[in-house]
């Protein structure tokens, strides 16, 4: 769903700001900073003492002390309504579903050495490739994270191929670790670093705002014939990697896009890789997001919210073809076959059908974005709404200057935003991302937007920014 059109010039300040998040650096972190309680900033200066420093981590916004169901606990006892969650609160926090199966799986088996396996890791291995999309002709692999999830996915696919090249796309995200900020796109991750994993080939994204084959806002796939171009050029290409939807500003492509993908990775013998870390398991009314379109992958990888926000678990989706690798080690992690994290991943299973979540994403997710639109949508700052079930994305733009983003009010109206009790992410520096758990009410969902048209005509009253006072 979209509700203003493109396209808006990027300006050089949105460029520098482009980042994954917020960063922690600008005048508007310290205001914020200043203002928290001192029981607070006491805590923070404590991490900030013993955390080394990073970009969209430490220092940290604020301190927790407790979170449950859609909402988390601040150390001076404030509710935030966490419309961000890192996108692991599908289910909400401490759904007692998880965390009884998890608190009985630690008193009974807490851990299975890597050469053993247990009844409750084959289970959802069984729930995961049954529920994939097309038949179960699919094998999987569990690891501790999905950036070690994608990393094995990259050597099954030169395993396969014989080829070493992967192409994925600018302003990606795959991952923090060496080999996943190479195949990603977002220059944060990427600077400084010197010689990244050899053979990766980046291409443009299919995304509407400033596409640089001219798409004047509705895909006309001429990204997909570069690509094909590409691959057709290079002709040692052993793999594509995508993010299904881009989850930090929301960018679903076109129901063609995928198909005509498939189309081009089977033409030149390289496989389809998907990465849904972030969107899977309900969140765009789907139990997988490639759901929404007429496309067989060869590879999916799923995190976040597949350990129930309770423990960290990813899993890679193979097609059952691919198992042809018995004779070398593509993951070897020594937490694969947590009994743990597998309770914790069959309850998360479990909760989404039993109280039909993913149903209830794609039923609410128009009704909520018309909402959002009706609240928030007359304010000049508001360009484009997206919306694909419960994730939902605002671009901030130049007030006066329709045609321009805005970082500095972007930044300002989610620090606002925070003070009124309401958390989410920054994306690309100029988009507000929303992303509820998908257990959200009617009632705290007009209550985040409350705070949002309340935080926004905040910004724009003091509106000489930038930075935000």
């Amino acid at each position: 769903m979209e509700h203003r059109k493109w396209p808006y010039t990027v300006s050089q300040e949105a460029d520098e700001a482009r980042v994954e998040g917020d960063i922690n650096t600008t005048p508007a972190r310290q205001r914020w900073y200043a203002r928290l309680p001192e029981q607070t900033r006491a805590l923070l200066d404590e991490d900030a003492r013993w955390f080394l420093h990073q970009s969209l981590s430490t220092p940290c916004l604020n301190a927790l002390r407790a979170a449950s169901g859609c909402y988390l606990e601040a150390v001076d006892g404030r509710l935030i309504l966490d419309f961000h969650g890192n996108n692991v609160h599908q289910i909400g926090y401490a759904h007692p579903h998880v965390v009884q199966a998890v608190c009985e799986q630690l008193q009974r088996l807490p851990f299975t050495p890597r050469r053993y396996t247990n009844e409750l890791v084959v289970r959802l291995a069984a729930a995961l490739a049954q529920r994939a999309p097309g038949d179960d002709n699919w094998k999987v692999l569990f690891a501790p994270g999905a950036a070690e999830a994608v990393s094995m996915a990259l050597k099954l696919a030169r395993r396969v191929t014989g080829r070493y090249k992967v192409l994925s796309f600018w302003g990606s995200f795959h991952g923090a670790t060496l080999d996943t900020i190479a195949v990603g796109g977002e220059a944060l991750f990427r600077r400084g670093l010197g010689p990244l994993l050899p053979g990766v080939v980046h291409a443009p994204p299919c995304r509407p705002r400033g596409c640089p084959f001219g798409c004047p806002g509705t895909c006309s796939l001429r990204c997909v014939d570069y690509l094909d171009y590409v691959m057709q050029q290079d002709g040692e290409i052993g793999a594509v990697l995508v993010e299904t939807v881009r989850n930090t500003e929301v960018w679903a492509p076109p129901s063609s896009y995928y198909p005509a993908l498939r189309q081009v990775c089977t033409r030149h013998g390289a496989l389809l890789i998907l990465d849904e870390t972030a969107v899977a398991l309900g969140r765009t009314g789907k139990m997988f997001a490639i759901e929404h379109y007429d496309c067989l992958p060869d590879m999916i990888v799923l995190g976040k919210g597949l350990g129930g926000g309770v423990f960290p678990l990813a899993a890679l989706l193979a097609r059952s073809e691919l198992d042809c690798v018995a004779d070398t080690a593509i993951g070897h992690f020594t937490h694969e076959k947590t009994p743990v994290g597998a309770a914790a991943g069959l309850a998360t299973l479990q909760v989404l059908a039993e109280e039909g979540l993913i149903e209830r994403a794609a039923r609410l997710g128009p009704f909520f974005a018309a909402q959002l639109s009706q609240r928030v949508g007359h304010f000049p700052c508001v360009g484009a709404l997206r919306q694909i079930g419960l994730l939902f994305a605002l671009d901030i733009i130049e007030p006066h200057q329709p045609g321009h983003l805005w970082p500095a009010g972007a930044e300002a109206i989610l620090y606002a935003a925070l003070e009124r009790g309401l958390s989410f992410k920054l994306g690309g520096g100029c988009t507000l991302t929303l992303s509820p758990t998908l257990i959200v009410s009617e009632q705290q969902w007009q209550d985040a937007c409350q705070i949002l048209s309340e935080a926004m005509s905040s910004v724009l009253s003091t509106s000489a920014l930038p930075g935000g006072e």
